[in-house]
């Protein structure tokens, strides 16, 4: 039973980590394509350095989640598969808003 309680929580806490981490990765893009329109793209550089603190912290707990699940028990692994759901959940939302925020038209 801790056995798959582990492995479970191993998953949920990766996927976290993962969805945090792509928040991480669409902030850095950002920011790379608003540094190379200049003094245009000021505006989207300075949001950009507002948001990394929330990306940095998501992505922080989702991984102190994921090396809590590394087979200390099934408390632990509970705790952890917890803090990775929800550092995941804090970066897929803080993603989707600067997604919403900056989407382009066609």
């Amino acid at each position: 039973m801790g056995a798959v309680v582990g492995i479970v929580a191993a998953v949920v806490a990766l996927v976290g980590l993962l969805a945090a981490l792509g928040h991480v990765g669409y902030l850095a893009m950002l920011n790379s394509a608003a540094k190379q329109r200049g003094a245009a793209g000021q505006p989207i550089t300075d949001y950009v350095s507002s948001r990394w603190k929330v990306a940095g912290g998501a992505a922080g707990i989702a991984a102190l989640g994921l090396l809590l699940t590394t087979g200390s028990g099934v408390g632990t692994d509970i705790l952890g598969m917890l803090l990775g759901a929800g550092g995941g959940l804090v970066g897929y939302q803080a993603l989707n808003s600067t997604r919403a925020r900056y989407r382009s038209q066609p």
